[in-house]
């Protein structure tokens, strides 16, 4: 099977050569490509492919690319395509795999590295499908050319040379029944001087900013305070689970149980607190109930 792929990067020679190791790959197809943030987003939104290779740290910072680009897809895409970032630092790799992305790799790009994320595409698009058995291994090909396949020859001294096709080599994984997991919930960690606090996702009502640090309200009726700012906690979150509605609050989707777009508010499950929302952020507001409406739901 053929998936899709585009390329964002603020910089055409790069996206010129992840093309050209990316098209090695036979299962995979290159769609197009975009130098910003608002180009990137509207050629996903308009091919939605299967797989995005995603620049976050841009040296033209006019072309606005982040990582805030995923959360953008969330807004309007139920399934958002899976992400490889490719760039030039390591600081942002943390980051980025809260974001849930496939890999990071970074530029120059390694061939041996990009086959291994390709390889981690590829089981993540499997494991999307439902409960099935899996009889026949699943072959990644790469097109070697002459020079490649004439090194190739030269370490297999102990077989056939001849058996080294010209055109192509599989790269084999033999895969067992699937038997798919229930998800496992984000863990939180607030670190302050040693102290580690452990916080399970689900068990949060939602974000509150205080200056500089944040509150989170627990449904314990417990107050934690971490020393990020609110910016931080929205950069950082899965979008799939929390979304910010104020420029104080970011709400936990699974504790909402009532939207009042009239008053500019939203309830939280099981108590009387109630935090409004601003019109900067009714697109949130607006994925929250769409998100809602689209589980097992009943409208009266």
């Amino acid at each position: 099977m053929s998936h899709t792929f585009i390329i964002i990067d603020d910089t055409q020679d790069d996206v010129t050569k992840t093309q050209a190791i990316a098209e090695r790959f036979r299962n995979l197809s290159f769609l197009a490509s975009a130098n910003t943030y608002d180009d990137g987003v509207n050629l996903i939104l308009e091919h939605q492919p299967h797989l995005v290779f995603l620049e976050i740290d841009p040296s033209d910072k006019k072309s606005n690319l982040s990582l805030s680009l995923i959360n953008e897809l969330y807004r309007y895409l139920t399934v958002v395509p899976k992400i490889i970032v490719t760039t030039s630092k390591k600081d942002l790799a943390y980051d980025a795999l809260q974001y849930e992305v496939i890999d990071y790799l970074l530029k120059p790009l390694n061939i041996n590295d990009f086959r291994k994320a390709i390889l981690k595409f590829d089981r993540a698009i499997k494991s999307d499908l439902p409960h099935m058995e899996v009889k026949n291994p699943v072959a990644t090909y790469e097109v070697l050319d002459e020079a490649e396949v004439e090194t190739l020859k030269e370490d297999k001294v102990d077989e056939n040379v001849n058996d080294i096709e010209v055109k192509a080599t599989p790269v084999t994984i033999e895969k067992p029944t699937v038997v798919q997991q229930p998800d496992q919930s984000l863990v939180i960690c607030v670190k302050s001087y040693g102290d580690y606090r452990y916080i399970d996702s689900n068990d949060v009502l939602y974000f509150e900013a205080d200056n500089n640090s944040t509150d989170i309200h627990l449904n314990n009726g417990e107050m934690i305070t971490a020393f990020k700012t609110l910016k931080h906690f929205e950069t950082v979150l899965p979008p799939t689970q929390f979304l910010r509605i104020h420029n104080s609050y970011i709400i936990n989707v699974n504790q909402v149980s009532r939207i009042h777009t009239g008053n500019t508010v939203c309830y939280i499950k099981n108590s009387t607190t109630k935090l409004p929302f601003s019109k900067s952020y009714k697109e949130n507001v607006d994925l929250i109930i769409s998100r809602i409406a689209g589980g097992n739901y009943l409208e009266i």
